[in-house]
């Protein structure tokens, strides 16, 4: 059974869900999700002590006056994973969630066990590299007083994109769910910088420094599996057959594996006994909860 806890972190606190027992296996959500985006991949995972944290700003966690920057975010889960004393874990990410797992792994070495990622930013890219359906969506985001109005005051990434980039209808119980954390427009802030975070053709530089500092940690870590997980891309999905390329040349102790059933970009919401499946088998084969030799 799943419990909901909070803990306080730094200025404010950070929810988190959890269940089972044994080594921590840390599932990170993105833009514009929560934890909930985890809620049917979590009772599938047969091993590990399971942790779905809300991101600071977003879902049930605290709502602090901050930038929400990619570091403003990173520092917040640093000291939610200090608080709870989390170490040798594995770590599950989709979208953002899984830029912060690189990033976090990249920092603490010491304590990552393994990743598993999907539909995330595995690195910096140019426009022509983004897929050409978000391409005017991200320009609009990324452009003063437009994103602005897209998405503080239509709430466009919760009432659009989020239905738009599921293969999986959402139903309205799931909708209310993701509106609940963001019922006014100074609330939405954490979308919004999360869209402009996006690493397209450079900017903003901060993040790419970042991510070409966990792109070196991916390429030079051997000694931690990772996995990739795909499916058939449907609605908003951006790892085309490109970026598995790139993933596969460029991350060290990679495996892939592809399920031929379709997923938008929020595979959680699409596929998740695929999801629960996949790395259930994968952290079994590796023996990543198993207690460290």
């Amino acid at each position: 059974m799943t419990a909901s806890h909070v803990t306080r972190v730094l200025d404010s606190t950070m929810s988190h869900r959890e269940s089972g027992t044994g080594a921590p296996i840390v599932f990170l959500h993105g833009n514009p999700t929560s934890s909930y985006l985890w809620r049917n991949v979590l009772p599938r995972v047969t091993s590990g002590r399971l942790l779905a944290p809300d991101l600071i700003g977003m879902g049930a966690s605290g709502k602090p006056d901050i930038a929400y920057s990619f570091a403003d975010q990173a520092r917040y889960l640093d000291a939610w994973f200090d608080a709870l004393g989390l170490r040798d874990a594995v770590l599950v990410g989709h979208d953002w969630g899984g830029a912060l797992a690189f990033d976090w792994a990249a920092r603490h070495p010491d304590r990552v066990r393994g990743i598993a990622f999907m539909e995330t930013i595995v690195k910096p890219m140019t426009w022509e590299e983004f897929p050409e359906g978000g391409r005017e969506l991200f320009r609009a985001i990324k452009t003063a007083v437009v994103g602005e109005a897209m998405i503080l005051d239509e709430n466009a990434f919760i009432e659009q994109a989020l239905p738009a980039a599921s293969a999986t209808p959402l139903t309205p119980a799931d909708l209310t769910a993701y509106r609940e954390p963001y019922p006014t427009p100074e609330s939405r802030r954490p979308l919004l910088r999360w869209a402009r975070s996006m690493p397209l053709g450079g900017e903003p530089a901060d993040v790419v420094t970042r991510i070409e500092a966990y792109d070196h940690w991916l390429k030079s870590s051997p000694d931690v599996p990772k996995l990739l997980l795909t499916f058939a891309p449907g609605p908003g999905a951006m790892t085309h057959e490109e970026v598995v390329s790139w993933c596969a040349d460029n991350i060290a102790a990679l495996e892939i594996e592809h399920a031929d059933t379709v997923a938008g970009h929020h595979t959680p919401e699409d596929r998740p006994e695929v999801i629960a499946g996949a790395i259930s088998a994968w952290v079994e084969r590796h023996r990543l909860v198993a207690d460290p030799a």
